[in-house]
């Protein structure tokens, strides 16, 4: 009978948020595959584990699923953890989970902390739709069009990002989607220097960039478009994009500018204009 594959979810930070269940898991399990397995040798040695650890990260996975499918065939329950959170956001293991489904191995997760639901509970911003975009491009033009998809998006935007590249995305939000645009930097989640960081995307950089240093993980939260429902916002919205126009802007570019500059939609804006201009008719 074959054994089953097991994702426990291990903490983000803080060592007492490890689920007792997930502890009982990692003391059955014949192996436990893990990313790093220095870095989860220091939660099993904090809660007295004893199985042995195999190390599955994006550049052996493929070799290392073969190895481990063979195992669970044979009878031995298997355990795939990440470095912290629940595994498979944005960590390796998704080739394993989608080998042990096609050989018909009961794939069993164990609930527990993820950095995701965390930022998102304490940010202040609307919970009840989110979109998780995983880490944003290094790269600079990919990175930009990443956020240009959100330019319309009513859910809460959640990504990770890394600390020596937070400067630069903070740039990118504010000049993409407005400095108005609401923005929540989660650093170090459940640790001993956990912070958050609220306010309009200006502001957060602002805050930011007077640090000598930014260290830290970081979960970087995107609220939704700012709403312009006051009638003197709307003439200066369309004193704006009239402006371009004049300067030889193509209409839509100019209504994509201004929208991108106070963080609205595009659309909105469009429509905000088609009503002014059938009202001044």
């Amino acid at each position: 009978m074959p054994g089953k594959l097991f994702l426990v979810a291990t903490p983000i930070g803080n060592l007492g948020d490890m689920s007792f269940r997930g502890v009982e898991t990692l003391k059955q399990v014949a192996r436990i595959a893990c990313e790093d397995t220095r870095q989860t040798r220091k939660l099993l040695h904090h809660f007295q584990i004893s199985s042995p650890t195999l190390s599955v990260h994006e550049h052996n996975e493929s070799a290392r699923t073969a190895q481990l499918i063979e195992q669970i065939l044979s009878g031995d329950s298997i355990a795939l953890v990440s470095d912290a959170g629940t595994p498979l956001m944005s960590d390796p293991g998704f080739r394993l989970v989608q080998a042990a489904i096609a050989a018909g191995i009961d794939v069993v997760p164990i609930p527990g902390p993820s950095a995701i639901p965390v930022a998102l509970a304490a940010s202040g911003l609307p919970a009840d739709s989110f979109r998780f975009g995983g880490f944003l491009s290094a790269k600079r033009t990919q990175r930009r069009r990443q956020l240009e998809e959100t330019l319309e998006d009513e859910s809460t935007q959640v990504f990770f990002e890394a600390p020596h590249r937070i400067l630069e995305t903070m740039a990118d939000i504010e000049e993409i989607l407005g400095a108005a645009r609401p923005v929540v930097i989660a650093r170090e989640l459940t640790k001993l220097h956990e912070e958050f960081l609220r306010g309009p995307a200006a502001e957060v950089r602002q805050q930011l960039a007077a640090r000598p240093a930014i260290k830290g993980e970081i979960t970087l939260l995107i609220g939704r478009p700012t709403k312009r429902t006051q009638s003197a916002g709307e003439a200066d919205l369309t004193a704006e994009v009239q402006a371009l126009i004049e300067k030889g802007v193509r209409r839509m570019d100019a209504i994509k500018q201004v929208a991108r500059h106070h963080g609205i939609g595009k659309r909105d804006l469009y429509q905000l204009l088609e009503q002014s201009d059938s009202t001044e008719k």
